[in-house]
């Protein structure tokens, strides 16, 4: 990490990613969501046990909260919790969390522990916990953890990081075997980074589509000849109730009030903070006495105070190897970005000033600000209509889930549905046949539906279940086993399987009339040109690069690193079409650069290799376990405002 990076961590020490399982979740600075008594109440439900292992509302919506944070530094302010809950996040940081609990219910199993000693030393030794190489001390690191909002206390900041380090642990323990051996090593080097450069002429399909012609004779004899490969798979047809967000984001009324309440509580979202732009020189104290570097950044000092560039001064004297090259630019940080003392004095300056000395834990800075931006808000009425939408919608979904919540005790047979469906002015809808791998019409994405219904017994009724519209309740009302079809029921299938085949045929066709005269041409793409086709090259391309034409073709490629140089292929088929190709370049990977890269190219083939194994290795062990999901406890917590 640079130097520049460590400075601009410092003040954001928390953003320190604890292991879950092969993810990180990370810990956030994080605004106070826990307003009143309903929100206590749900923070303190259980959202979901794995193996009695448990995971509370306050523990999902501390993540949560940090993964809006995330998305909202990375596309900024725009991205609402309404965006995340379209998006389905909430079930990506359950399922995280599911997986490291069930890490942690693994590890119990197989007795994996992890001692108070250990939990301290990896605490002391985080860097952004330090200071000149020490732990920063106890009473510094309580306030910090105290200056959160919520507060975090010592216990569970310490309790996460042991439950990071017994995963930790527990992947070492069932993965310690794994290894990769030289050869591996060499072949997977080389299969990355061996490249070949390409002038090729490509057929593809689609361009004889129109040239097929198909009978119903032929159609009825390919059919006959691959009646399996049309087998139609298992289905189910579903009566159901759907209480639908759209339909209650409709009638939701929310007031000018409402609008300017939720404007000012959370105006740090429409607001860009002051900002300035900095270059300096870096003279670092670490290893190095004191006085005598204090003296040189006083020379530099007075260099740039005599009219010095100082550009020319950060690249000759800066050892802030991050942007020394570019004069020092530190381009546009805002407050708390730098360590304290840097962060101070540059938002003291005017553009155009140098700096005094600013001593920090790496060193002595000189500062000049090169200029100055004053914070900006967008004003009400430019978010009005976002802010409008945002609380339609999560009043919508809220209604919506607790009229799931007092369905769910009234729905206990199929009839059941009809009696409800009226008595809130719903509809009972029933579907077509599905199959598992089929999205249901009217419906939208709904897997849990989908996965529901081939699991129902005959005359069971489901939970609420989550949609892309809302909440679901339904029963199985046909099945339909697998079985062949005729062939009037799959004729558009059939016709376009043989239309591809016979049209990749063409194109194969093609390639061999021209392959003869490539074969032995002086110039390659001189005589494609005369037969009326244009010869591409390509770049140096790796083994899973894309083709021009083709797309990724891996057999086009693998079969041109066995070609010598400016050797000419043989005619090759793909997904796509076909292709012959001339071999104008190669280039193997470098032994210099291999064996400068063995060791860390190892580690990382290793840690991929570890990661999947670990990953197949838990998807057994949750086979075996009892995880219980509390979708209402959830909802309730992703609700607080």
């Amino acid at each position: 990490m640079t130097m520049l990076d460590r400075m601009r961590r410092h003040r954001s020490w928390l953003k320190w990613s604890l292991a879950l399982v092969c993810l990180a979740f990370v810990i956030f600075y994080i605004p106070d969501f826990l307003r009143g008594t309903d929100a206590n109440a749900a923070a303190t439900d259980t959202v979901a046990v794995v193996d009695g292992h448990q995971i509370r509302g306050d523990e999902f919506r501390r993540t949560y909260q940090a993964q809006l944070q995330a998305y909202r530094a990375a596309y900024g302010g725009n991205m609402s919790e309404q965006m995340l809950k379209q998006l389905g996040v909430e079930q990506q940081i359950l399922q995280q969390m599911v997986d490291e609990r069930a890490a942690l219910a693994e590890a119990e199993r197989l007795d994996v522990n992890v001692s108070d000693q250990e939990v301290a030393q990896r605490i002391y030794s985080i860097p952004a916990l330090q200071e000149n190489g020490a732990f920063i001390g106890a009473q510094r690191y309580q306030q910090l953890l105290a200056s959160q909002r919520p507060p975090v206390s010592t216990s569970e900041f310490e309790e996460s990081v042991r439950r990071s380090l017994i995963v930790e642990k527990l992947r070492q323990t069932v993965t310690e075997w794994l290894s990769v051996s030289d050869r591996e090593l060499e072949e997977e080097y080389r299969r990355r980074n061996d490249k070949v450069k390409l002038a090729i002429v490509s057929f593809p399909t689609d361009s004889y589509r129109l040239d097929v012609t198909v009978t119903d004779a032929e159609l009825a004899s390919h059919f006959e000849a691959n009646q399996e490969s049309f087998r139609i798979p298992e289905k189910r047809k579903v009566k159901y109730v759907l209480i639908d967000v759209e339909a209650l984001r409709a009638k939701v009324t929310v007031s000018p009030a409402d609008v300017e309440r939720a404007y000012n509580e959370n105006i740090e979202q429409y607001s860009t903070p002051e900002q300035v732009r900095a270059s300096h020189v870096l003279l670092k104290t670490e290893g190095n006495d004191d006085a005598a570097v204090k003296a040189r950044a006083e020379e530099v000092l007075g260099q740039a105070r005599s009219g010095a560039d100082f550009a020319e001064l950060a690249k000759k004297y800066s050892e802030d190897e991050s942007n020394a090259a570019n004069g020092g630019d530190l381009d546009y940080f805002g407050r708390g970005r730098m360590v304290p003392e840097f962060d101070l004095a540059a938002f003291a300056m005017e553009p155009g000033q140098i700096s005094d000395l600013v001593k920090t834990q790496y060193g002595y800075h000189v500062i000049k600000l090169t200029d100055k931006k004053a914070g900006t808000s967008r004003p009400l009425d430019e978010v009005r209509q976002q802010i409008t939408d945002q609380i339609a919608f999560e009043r919508a979904q809220s209604q919506a889930n607790d009229l799931a919540e007092r369905l769910q005790a009234q729905i206990r047979r199929p009839e059941d549905l009809d009696v409800v469906a009226k008595a809130q002015g719903l509809m009972v809808q029933e579907t077509g046949f599905f199959a598992r791998d089929e999205p249901i019409l009217g419906v939208g994405a709904a897997p849990e539906m989908t996965a529901r219904a081939f699991d129902m017994e005959p005359g069971a009724v489901s939970g609420s279940l989550r949609t892309g519209r809302g909440y679901a309740f339904q029963t199985v009302t046909a099945k339909q086993d697998s079985y062949v079809p005729k062939l009037e029921e799959v004729q558009e299938r059939v016709r376009e399987v043989l239309v591809k085949e016979r049209a990749t045929d063409i194109a194969r066709q093609k390639a061999t009339e021209l392959s003869a005269k490539l074969k032995g041409a002086a110039d390659f793409e001189k005589t494609a040109k005369a037969a009326g086709i244009e010869a591409k090259t390509t770049e140096l391309i790796t083994r899973d690069s894309p083709i021009p034409d083709l797309g990724v073709a891996t057999s086009v490629v693998e079969a041109a690193f066995k070609l010598p140089l400016n050797a000419v292929s043989d005619v090759m088929t793909t997904e796509n079409g076909a292709a012959v190709f001339k071999v104008i370049d190669k280039q193997e990977a470098s032994p210099t650069d291999m064996a400068a890269a063995k060791d860390t190219f190892r580690e990382d083939l290793l840690t991929d290799r570890r990661n999947r194994f670990f990953s197949a290795y838990m998807t057994k062990a949750k086979q075996k376990m009892r995880i219980e999901l509390n979708r209402e406890a959830l909802q309730r917590v992703i609700d607080l405002g």
